[in-house]
């Protein structure tokens, strides 16, 4: 991993038996006596969530469904989006940004000088 992040450790029954916070980069954590899993969430998830060694976790199992026929048979746009699918209403045209001059002395960037329609 390139950037921090926290461990929970958690046994069969998701019990949390282990936490680490703020894991920092290429770094090795010792292993929690009856963690059998453990879950990797962004930095300061365990702080925001108050999460404690004890808690009892619930997760559900998810299991994806396949897609309908309907949505298959719906064309795609330019956009890549399927119409009327999920709300997506594409608004403008988006104009593609121009690259940037080899100027040295140029402390603007690009994207100012873009424009959208």
């Amino acid at each position: 991993m390139l950037f921090s992040f926290d461990l929970v450790l958690i046994d069969k029954n998701f019990k949390v038996v282990g936490l680490r916070e703020l894991v920092r980069p290429f770094r090795i954590t010792l292993p929690e006596r009856g963690a059998e899993s453990v879950l990797e969430l962004p930095a300061h998830s365990i702080f925001r969530s108050r999460t404690q060694i004890g808690d009892q976790l619930h997760i559900d199992r998810y299991e994806a469904r396949k897609p309908s026929s309907k949505f298959l048979e719906q064309p795609i746009d330019q956009h890549g989006a399927r119409a009327g699918v999920g709300g997506f209403e594409p608004r403008g045209h988006v104009v593609p940004l121009q690259p940037q001059s080899s100027k040295a002395d140029s402390r603007r960037s690009s994207y100012a000088d873009t424009k959208v329609r």
